[in-house]
């Protein structure tokens, strides 16, 4: 049995010095000669055969065969390890004089670009920004607005409904309504934010587009007043040469009401294929608040009276890079996006 323990030892060694070339052999190797079905665990069982003298003295030199076993498998462990993490940081070694790779910054879209530059031109003359949910109540959306029950703009072919009392919001005239139902004037506020419409997607119309909304209320709030503030935002806009052109509308929640143009900015009003060659591009629409309005926000129009505008970010997107097909906007194409 001596001769069999130093046999053991001898084949242990060996295999953990030209075997056990990774921790997964190694442990192999352990389990073939320390585990519970090992070798040296099989002969061991067989020292029930020794004579009483024997027995100590072999148990002595098996605990020494382990011992030495298990101190070689913890020295190969160690070397092992110590090899494998030379191996990867030699793997993950980094030249730090190597130039670095070109990356892509990142850029403001033209919409959010050109939303920004009218938020700041507004904010500038004394306008607060306001939000409002986009999910709206079909009250704010046009009762609160004085559109009537049968007018076509209620019509399900052009608004998302949701429920009959709940949809999409179709303008962001809303957000005027809650805010004089909040804050009793002076009012001055802007709310730049998306609508839905449900327009075919072409050329010039989206389901889902950006306007640009203002109000003022406040006591001697004139007409006046109004063509006055748009055309400090036309010509910080578009150029100090910049004239506006004043046309009768009608809008429910306006009276009087009046869609304004721009002189082209490209020609100068002389007419080009920006302008169709017409020298105007129309821009936005606004009017006087309809007492109707004020009324129904507990307002009284009798004290008070005031201005409301709107216009849409992409037409003043388009108007002004020159773009001519709404959906490049929302295509995300970088060879269009990279050129602003």
């Amino acid at each position: 049995m001596k001769e069999k323990l130093e046999k053991i030892l001898s084949e242990a060694k060996d295999a953990i010095a030209n075997q056990a070339d990774d921790i997964s052999a190694l442990d192999a190797v352990r389990v073939k000669y320390l585990g519970k079905k090992g070798e040296l665990t099989a002969l061991l069982r067989g020292m029930g055969a020794l004579s009483p003298e024997e027995r100590p003295v072999i148990g002595a030199l098996a605990n020494k065969v382990r011992e030495e076993i298990d101190a070689f498998l913890t020295e190969k462990a160690e070397e092992l390890k110590t090899k494998a993490l030379s191996s990867k940081l030699a793997e993950e070694k980094i030249d730090v004089t190597i130039p670095g790779d070109d990356f892509e910054f990142g850029a403001h879209h033209p919409l959010s670009e050109v939303r920004r530059e009218m938020t700041d031109i507004f904010v500038s003359m004394g306008f607060d920004v306001v939000d409002g949910p986009e999910v709206e109540l079909d009250y704010y959306n046009f009762q609160a607005l004085n559109i009537p029950e049968n007018h076509p703009a209620r019509d399900t072919q052009d608004t998302f409904y949701i429920t009959d009392k709940i949809l999409l919001r179709s303008q962001t005239s809303p957000v005027q309504v809650r805010t004089m139902e909040k804050q009793k004037p002076p009012i001055r506020i802007i709310s730049p934010g998306a609508v839905y419409r449900s327009d075919t997607l072409d050329s010039t119309h989206s389901p889902v587009f950006h306007q640009f909304e203002g109000l003022v209320v406040d006591k001697g709030i004139t007409m006046g007043a109004l063509k006055d503030m748009l055309e400090t935002f036309a010509k910080k806009m578009f150029g100090a040469e910049t004239r506006l052109r004043f046309r009768p509308h009608h809008f429910p929640f306006t009276e009087p009401s009046a869609e304004v143009d721009v002189s082209c900015f490209v020609c100068g009003g002389k007419g080009c294929r920006l302008c169709k060659g017409e020298g105007w591009i129309e821009i936005l629409g606004a009017g006087m608040v309809h007492p109707n309005v004020l009324r129904g926000c507990d307002i009284d129009p009798d004290v008070y009276s005031g201005f409301a505008f709107g216009m849409g970010i992409e037409r003043i997107a388009m108007t002004r890079l020159g773009i001519d097909d709404i959906r490049l906007f929302y295509e995300n194409d970088k060879r269009f996006l990279k050129q602003f």
